[in-house]
């Protein structure tokens, strides 16, 4: 009886440290995935001010009538996220949860500007619980940025410079944002084409 239990303990350690072997293995593979596999970026488009740039500030107004500047300097604010949605966009709706997630975890200001029936935006913004962000609703901010489709976002400094911008449809790409910037990259598409570069 005792050699019996002698021999299923000594198993049981042999079986132990395989699978931690064989947990090592898999953890190194998942590292070279990770390098392996490029990260997914907003994607940048050509049109409108590039990164780096900074618009002169825009005075607005959001829905509900309150003022609010767009771009130039901001006083006690490091970073700015500008999210431009519709309430015609599906994917604006997917995406404004993120956003709302993406603006707290990383403590950037986050506001939202649209260019549609004011309606149809109210219902928006009352379905999603956005009456604690402003929300500019007309052609001049998505004309100065240069923005063409949605969901778009702009990532801004506290002086109003681009730091990186794109069309944005899941947390990754907003994540990426940050990157860019952190990474003093313009989009990570750049990223990536020097990586090939690099490798050719």
């Amino acid at each position: 009886m005792l050699t019996s239990l002698i021999i299923a303990q000594i198993l049981s350690w042999v079986v132990i440290l395989a699978l931690g072997v064989g947990l090592l293995a898999v953890a190194r593979q998942v590292g070279v995935l990770h390098i392996r596999v490029a990260p997914a970026g907003a994607l940048a488009t050509s049109g409108g001010p590039a990164v780096g740039d900074s618009i002169v500030k825009i005075d607005a107004r959001t829905i509900d009538g309150a003022p609010v500047t767009i771009g130039g300097h901001a006083h006690g604010t490091a970073l700015r996220l500008l999210m431009f949605v519709s309430a015609q966009c599906p994917l604006c709706k997917n995406i404004i949860p993120m956003a709302r997630s993406f603006a707290r975890d990383e403590r950037v200001a986050l506001t939202f500007v649209g260019d549609d029936d004011v309606a149809a935006q109210r219902a928006m913004i009352a379905q999603h619980g956005l009456d604690g962000y402003a929300f500019v609703n007309g052609p001049d901010v998505g004309q100065a940025y240069g923005v063409a489709k949605l969901p778009f976002a702009v990532l801004l400094d506290a002086e109003g410079t681009i730091l990186s911008k794109g069309l944005v449809n899941s947390r990754e790409h907003l994540e990426s944002l940050i990157v860019a910037h952190e990474m003093g990259i313009r989009t990570v598409q750049d990223y990536i084409g020097s990586l090939k570069a690099q490798a050719a």
